[in-house]
C-alpha cells in the first residue's frame, strides 16, 4: 500500500533551528526531514515528494534564494512550494528575490507558533488532497485497465468460443454479433448490427415471438433456453440449442443471447439410434440363424456327438465371419479374405485348393451367408470328397456380373461321386443360406467330383485396388490330441456364467481334475494366493475390467495360460502379444490342442 504520510523539508544550517521547527510542525500523518545544506536538500528532494520546503535564507555555501532557482530549473523539484525563514529586516529587495525565486511566503525569526501552524495547514491540506488526488487517479486507472482486461478477455472468449454470442435490444434489433456467430451462421457482422433480427430472416416469425416472450419476463435473474432452428447465411436453418439472458433493469432492457449448434449432436444421435436399430436387427438375426442351425442339425443329426461337431463347425464360421466383418466396420469384406479364414480355420486345405477369379467385396449379408456355405463345402470334402484322399483337389472359381456372382466348387481326384440317396442338412444349408431368394444353387453329382454353382444376384462389388495378399496359415486338423490333463487343477477366469460353465465341462471331460471358476479380477488373485494351478484360462474382459493384475501374477507365478476371449489380440493386454489365444465361441479341439501346447511349453521349460 502507498504510503499515505505528508512530508515537509526544513533546510538550516543551524541544528537549533531545524530542533525548533521540527517541535512545531510535529503532527500526525506528517513527516519532517532535515537538510543542513543545499546539497544536502536536493538530494532527499530527488528521493522523496515534499509538500512543503522551508529554507533558510542565510547559509554558507549556497543560499537559500540560490537553492529556490535551483529547483526551479529541475522538473521534479519545481512544483515544490517554498517558504523562505529569515531573521533579516524586512527589505523590500529581498522580499522581491525571495517571490523571483519561486518562493510562496516568508517566515520571519523569531518564529511567532501560530503564523508557522497555519501556513503549515494549508500546505498539509493540500499536501493530502493532492495524494487523494493521486489515489483516486491510481484507482480509476487501475479500474480502468481492469475494464480493458476484462472486455479484451471477454472479446476472445466470445470471438474464439464454440458458442455464438448476439445480443438483441428490446425491439430485435442486433447490438452485438460475435466473430462465433459469424462463423455459425454467415452472416458478417456488418449486414445485422443496428438491424431487426427477423430483416434477413435469421429469426423467423415464430423465433421472435419466442425471443420477445423471454424480453416481457419482468425478471432480470430469468434465465431462459430452448431448441431452434436458426438460419445460415447457405445452408439455411440449422439446429440450435439457445440459451437467454436479461440484461438491465428499469431503462432499456437487453437479451444476451449465448447459442451452440447442435447440428454434430443431433446427427450422432440419429446414427446412434440407427446403429442400435441395426445392432438389435444383425443380434436377432444371428440368434435366429443359430437357433436355425441348431433345430435343422437336431433334426437331421445321426448322434448328438454328430449335431455337436457339425453345429459346433458352422458356429464357428459364423463368428469369423463376424470378425472380419467387424474389422472393416461392417461395410463389406474380401471374398478373399473369407477363403483365407477358412484355410486357417482348417476347414480347407490351402495346398489343394485352387482358387481364380476376380478380387470381389461382400455385403454383409451376402458374407455371412457365404461363410455358411463355404464351410459347408469344406467340411463336406473332407468327410467324403476330394479333400478326404491325399491326391483331390478342390477348383473354386467365380465371375462377376454386375453386383452379383457366380461361384463354381469343382472337385477333382476324389472317391468316386454318387448323387446321394436324400438330401443332407449340409446341402439343404448351402441351398438355404446361398441361394435364398436372389440367387440359385445348382449341383452336378459327376463320378469325377461333385460340382456346385451358386449364383448371387447383388451384394458383390469389384475391387478396383487390390490389397496385397497375406500370407495364409494352414492350420491342418489334427487326429485326437492327448491333452495330458489327468489330475490337473486348472483356473478358468470368465464372468459369463454359460460360457464358463461349457469351459468346465469340456475341462472335465478332457480328463481335468479340479477346474476352479473364478468371475473376477478379484476372486481370480484370490484363488492365485490360495491354491495351486497347473494351467489357467483368462478372459480378456472381466465385467469392463482389465485382466492385466491376473496375468501380471500368472506369468509371476509360473503358471501356464492363454486367452479366451470374444476379442481379438489389439484389445488384450499389450504385455502378452505371445499368450496364447482361443477365440470365442471356441472349438473343443482347439481349446484341448491349445492346453496340451501349453503343457509341453511348460514340461521342457521345467527340463531345461
Amino acid at each position: 500500500m502507498p504510503d499515505s504520510s505528508i512530508r515537509f523539508l526544513v533546510v538550516d544550517d543551524v541544528a537549533e533551528n531545524i530542533t525548533a521547527l521540527d517541535a512545531l510542525l510535529q503532527r500526525d500523518g506528517l513527516i519532517v526531514d532535515h537538510a543542513h545544506s543545499a546539497a544536502e536538500a536536493l538530494e532527499l528532494m530527488l528521493v522523496h515528494d515534499y509538500a512543503l520546503a522551508f529554507l533558510d535564507v542565510q547559509m554558507p555555501g549556497t543560499d537559500g534564494y540560490e537553492l529556490a532557482e535551483l529547483m526551479r530549473s529541475t522538473e521534479r523539484t519545481r512544483p515544490i512550494p517554498i517558504i523562505f525563514v529569515t531573521a533579516a529586516d524586512r527589505d523590500e529587495t529581498r522580499r522581491f528575490r525571495g517571490y523571483e525565486a519561486g518562493a510562496v511566503d516568508y517566515i520571519v525569526k523569531p518564529i511567532d507558533p501560530l503564523i508557522l501552524k497555519s501556513k503549515a495547514e494549508v500546505f498539509f491540506r493540500i499536501g493530502r488532497q493532492a495524494k487523494d488526488l493521486q489515489r483516486q487517479r491510481d484507482e480509476m486507472r487501475r479500474i480502468a485497465l481492469d475494464r480493458d482486461r476484462a472486455a479484451d478477455l471477454l472479446r476472445a472468449h466470445t470471438d474464439n468460443s464454440p458458442l455464438a454470442f448476439v445480443t438483441l435490444n428490446d425491439d430485435l434489433t442486433v447490438a452485438d454479433w460475435s466473430q462465433g456467430a459469424e462463423r455459425m451462421f454467415g452472416w458478417p457482422a456488418n449486414s445485422l448490427l443496428g438491424r431487426p433480427a427477423t430483416e434477413n430472416g435469421w429469426l423467423d416469425a415464430a423465433q421472435a415471438d419466442t425471443m420477445r416472450g423471454w424480453l416481457a419476463v419482468d425478471n432480470s435473474t430469468a434465465r431462459h433456453s430452448g431448441e431452434m432452428p436458426l438460419s445460415h447465411t447457405a445452408r439455411g436453418p440449422i439446429p440450435c440449442e439457445v440459451y437467454g439472458s436479461i440484461l438491465g433493469n428499469g431503462g432499456r432492457r437487453t437479451l444476451s443471447l449465448q447459442i451452440l449448434d447442435i447440428g454434430e449432436r443431433k446427427q450422432a444421435e440419429e446414427v446412434r439410434s440407427l446403429l442400435i436399430r441395426e445392432l438389435n436387427h444383425r443380434i436377432k438375426n444371428t440368434l435366429a440363424n443359430v437357433q436355425a442351425i441348431a433345430r435343422q442339425g437336431l433334426r437331421r443329426a445321426q448322434s448328438l456327438d454328430d449335431f455337436r461337431k457339425g453345429f459346433s463347425g458352422r458356429l464357428q464360421a459364423l463368428s469369423r465371419a463376424h470378425s472380419i466383418l467387424s474389422d472393416s466396420t461392417w461395410s463389406s469384406a474380401p471374398l478373399d479374405q473369407l477363403i483365407d479364414d477358412q484355410i486357417r480355420a482348417g476347414t480347407l486345405d490351402g495346398e489343394r485348393l485352387h482358387r481364380d477369379g476376380p478380387a470381389v467385396e461382400l455385403a454383409p449379408e451376402t458374407m455371412l451367408r457365404m461363410a455358411l456355405a463355404l464351410h459347408e463345402l469344406g467340411t463336406n470334402a473332407g468327410k467324403y470328397g476330394a479333400l478326404s484322399v491325399p491326391g483331390g483337389a478342390v477348383h473354386l472359381s467365380w465371375t462377376l456380373a454386375g453386383t452379383g456372382i457366380t461361384l463354381v466348387w469343382r472337385e477333382t481326384g476324389g472317391p468316386p461321386v454318387a448323387p446321394p440317396q436324400g438330401h443332407g442338412f449340409g446341402s439343404d444349408l448351402i441351398a438355404a443360406v446361398a441361394g435364398g431368394e436372389d440367387g440359385s444353387v445348382s449341383v452336378d453329382w459327376r463320378p469325377e467330383g461333385v460340382e456346385w454353382t451358386i449364383r448371387l444376384a447383388d451384394g458383390v462389388t469389384a475391387i478396383t485396388a487390390v490389397p496385397a495378399s497375406s500370407e495364409v496359415m494352414v492350420i491342418p486338423a489334427p487326429a485326437a490330441v492327448q491333452t495330458g490333463l489327468a489330475g490337473q487343477n486348472i483356473l478358468v477366469v470368465e464372468d459369463e456364467p454359460l460360457v464358463a460353465l461349457d469351459i468346465q465341462a469340456e475341462l472335465q471331460d478332457a480328463g481335468a481334475k479340479n477346474v476352479t471358476m473364478a468371475r473376477s479380477v478379484e476372486a481370480a488373485l484370490a484363488a492365485v494366493v490360495t491354491e495351486r494351478f497347473n494351467l489357467a484360462l483368462l478372459d480378456g474382459n472381466l465385467k469392463g475390467e482389465p485382466v492385466d493384475p491376473v496375468a501380471v501374477v500368472l506369468r509371476k507365478e509360473g503358471i501356464p495360460f492363454c486367452f479366451v476371449s470374444g476379442y481379438g489380440r489389439e484389445h488384450l493386454p499389450a504385455d502378452f502379444a505371445d499368450t496364447p489365444l482361443i477365440q470365442k465361441p471356441f472349438r473343443p479341439d482347439v481349446l484341448r490342442r491349445t492346453l496340451a501346447d501349453l503343457l509341453r511349453s511348460a514340461s521342457r521349460c521345467a527340463a531345461e
